[in-house]
């Protein structure tokens, strides 16, 4: 049976980026090469296991590249490829977005405390 095709760009969107994850991890590999220790440090709250599924599902969808150094011990660094980089510029105007929604909850919660 033939999957229907989405209606808009967004589903396969978020195919891609799915999950609470992705995007911190793609914000943390944009600024420059990260290690797996690093990454775990950087992207609070997340477990190895789910951070290896992540980072697989990402060098598959072509967001991330990971590179194996031959040297002992080995060492394994994850960069940002062209296509997660340009998933990171879309995703800027939706951190801002998400940015002014947590400030306005911020203001009404304050009002709430102070009635």
């Amino acid at each position: 049976m033939k999957e229907q095709p989405y209606s808009c760009g967004l589903g396969p969107a978020f195919e891609v980026i799915g999950g609470k994850w992705k995007a911190l991890i793609l914000w943390e590999v944009s600024e420059k090469p990260r290690r797996f220790g690093e990454l775990k440090r950087l992207v609070s709250g997340i477990s190895e296991k789910m951070l290896i599924q992540q980072l697989r599902e990402m060098e598959g969808d072509g967001l991330v590249r990971r590179k194996i150094f031959r040297e002992v011990p080995p060492r394994v660094e994850y960069s940002v490829t062209p296509r997660g980089s340009s998933l990171n510029k879309a995703l800027g105007p939706l951190a801002d977005w998400g940015e002014q929604l947590e400030r306005e909850r911020e203001r009404t919660a304050r009002k709430l405390v102070r009635a």
